[in-house]
């Protein structure tokens, strides 16, 4: 997906995260309510495991333990994850043990080693670790809380939190905040470009043009699939022929291409969106609306809860926009009651009086 610019958290150029985010986000929200089917029902106390949380081992101290498949240096997606920790565990004064470059196969025996190390919590940055998880069953770690990212290939078990989102939801808002910005200068086609054609990628244009036609009815938006969502090159010349083509605002759902795409786009007084974190203070590139999803702000979400001590293990936590911090939507410089009509349309997403999926479908 992208690093720090898009997905992932920081303001430099990104590499890999923002495709993945979105991949394995909508990978998890697909698979959700077969996952939440097979959650094991919890016992008593937090989790069903009756540990207290955050000071689960009940030794005076609050450890987080991190494992990364990737670099926590990559100025990326990896690194956003661990900052959010680090950022969170500063404010409380707890500890954060952190491990990069974890190979799969060495999984289940980082995770026993951290659990040696009498960490609280084992979070995991990414599904790609998923053999850790037997090691949550294992004596070793009995006072550990378990963070996972959800993905279509890791069942709920009870003693680890599942960690995911609909992305038709923040899709949907973040069209229809792009419609109210083509409403009020009068615009009507819109764009969308991102890497490869795939489920994920298909409905999540589908959502984005929904989103728009709650505002503009009449609106159309043309979807260009680069291939790659890191290509530069390939990005700059997609936003370029959809500007021909006459789009006024152009959603880049892009990885390390996101900057570039953005820069075309300024370049020719087009409104850009941000897939994955908030760039409002963003000015090389500018982005017009942030559309809020990154995995690091999830992570940082559910520190609050485990702080608070209502982090459940054994059942999925699905983060609902209108509901929960994240995911959501932010126009950046927000005219007369925009900044109302979107929160209004986040809530009522939360609240379920609209159905991302059922507008989905009206398109057909």
């Amino acid at each position: 997906m992208t690093a720090r610019s898009s997905l992932r958290r920081g303001r430099a150029p990104l590499g890999l995260a923002l495709a993945l985010t979105g991949a394995l986000a909508l990978s998890g929200c697909a698979s959700n309510e077969a996952t939440a089917a097979k959650t094991t029902p919890a016992a008593s106390g937090t989790g069903g495991s009756g540990l207290n949380e955050p000071d689960v081992n009940g030794d005076g101290k609050v450890v987080i333990g991190v494992l990364s498949p990737g670099d926590i240096n990559d100025r990326g997606y990896y690194e956003s994850f661990v900052d959010s920790a680090d950022a969170f565990a500063k404010e409380k004064g707890w500890t954060v043990i952190k491990r990069g470059s974890v190979p799969a196969s060495d999984a289940l025996s980082a995770a026993r080693a951290l659990c040696q190390q009498k960490v609280d919590m084992v979070a995991l940055a990414a599904s790609e670790l998923k053999a850790a998880i037997p090691a949550s069953e294992e004596p070793v770690c009995a006072k550990t809380a378990w963070y996972v990212p959800s993905s279509a290939n890791i069942d709920q078990t009870p003693r680890i939190m599942l960690s995911s989102d609909n992305p038709n939801q923040s899709m949907l808002a973040a069209g229809y905040a792009a419609g109210l910005k083509m409403k009020a200068a009068g615009y009507t086609k819109a764009g969308f470009v991102t890497g490869i054609k795939a489920d994920f990628s298909v409905l999540g244009a589908k959502a984005f043009l929904a989103g728009i036609r709650e505002v503009v009815p009449k609106a159309t938006l043309v979807s260009t699939y680069t291939g790659d969502f890191n290509d530069s090159a390939k990005a700059k010349e997609a936003i370029q022929a959809q500007i021909s083509q006459g789009a006024k605002v152009i959603y880049p759902y892009l990885g390390g291409a996101t900057d570039a795409a953005a820069q075309v786009a300024n370049a020719k007084g087009v409104l850009t969106l941000t897939p994955g974190t908030d760039r409002c203070d963003s000015t090389s590139p500018k982005f017009d609306i942030s559309v809020i999803f990154s995995p690091g702000d999830y992570f940082r979400a559910a520190l609050e809860d485990f702080a608070k001590d209502d982090l459940k293990m054994g059942t999925p936590r699905v983060w609902q926009l209108g509901v929960d911090p994240y995911p959501t939507v932010k126009i950046c410089k927000g005219q007369g009651d925009e900044d109302q009509q979107l929160a209004e349309f986040m809530k009522k997403i939360g609240s379920k009086e609209i159905d991302p999926e059922a507008e989905v479908k009206r398109l057909g």
